[in-house]
């Protein structure tokens, strides 16, 4: 969209500039809401030996917890056009509370300066390749199948290595995950910003669906770079 910025006349490319401004804005405002909220489930659930007993008392419960995470991801990214921008959003907060709570085990197992240092890095990292997605002048867009095959060779490793136990593919796996997610959050972001450009930014209904289906991405890009450092340089309780 950039590209063409130039050749359009100087009303309708500031048009542009303020209805992807706009959009972002809605953007980052839902995706930093919902780590919000993941951060405080997370924290009050490690904080309640009711919630400590619910979860953990058997595998049961995360197993749930995942299957209802995935349910909803799908759920919002095929459902979006049959749903209420409201109704997105709403699950979109349904699931990054749900996903506070798979994420407790986190604060369980890793210190809490692992877990701050990750966090803080993670923000770093994220907001550089945010920023490089959205003012790039290259069409970076072309990426997504380089990096989805790429994440789908991260996830069968993996598995694989659930069997195999190594902790050096582990390494690998976690080195790997950093940089696919990092190469999503520019991609996720230039992709957003595209999508700016294919609606009349007038209808709220659909920048609000575009918005929370940006948020969803973008915080999922989020969780998996603060997950794959934390793995790959957390410091576990003893």
């Amino acid at each position: 969209m950039a590209n063409y910025e130039n050749y359009m006349p100087y009303s309708t490319a500031l048009d542009t500039t303020e209805a992807v401004n706009a959009l972002f804005r809605k953007v980052y405002q839902y995706m930093a809401f919902g780590l919000i909220i993941t951060a405080l489930t997370a924290y009050f659930s490690v904080s309640s030996r009711t919630m400590l007993g619910l979860l953990f008392s058997s595998r049961a419960p995360m197993i749930i917890l995942c299957i209802a995470e995935v349910g909803l991801v799908i759920g919002i990214s095929a459902g979006i056009n049959k749903i209420s921008a409201s109704t997105a959003r709403a699950l979109f907060f349904v699931y990054s509370l749900l996903n506070g709570l798979t994420c407790s085990v986190i604060l369980l197992v890793y210190t809490n300066e692992s877990v701050y240092k990750a966090f803080l890095s993670t923000a770093c990292m994220f907001g550089a390749m945010s920023i490089y997605g959205l003012y790039t002048k290259r069409d970076i867009t072309t990426w997504g199948s380089f990096l989805m095959m790429g994440l789908w060779g991260l996830i069968i490793a993996s598995v694989i290595n659930i069997f195999i136990g190594s902790s050096t593919t582990e390494l690998v796996i976690s080195i790997l995950g950093i940089i696919i997610f990092m190469g999503l959050t520019a991609y996720d972001t230039a992709k957003i910003k595209m999508m700016a450009s294919t609606y009349d930014s007038r209808d709220e209904e659909m920048t609000g669906k575009v918005a929370v289906i940006g948020a969803l991405e973008l915080y999922l890009d989020f969780i998996n770079i603060f997950l794959y450092l934390l793995r790959l340089f957390g410091s576990r309780r003893d």
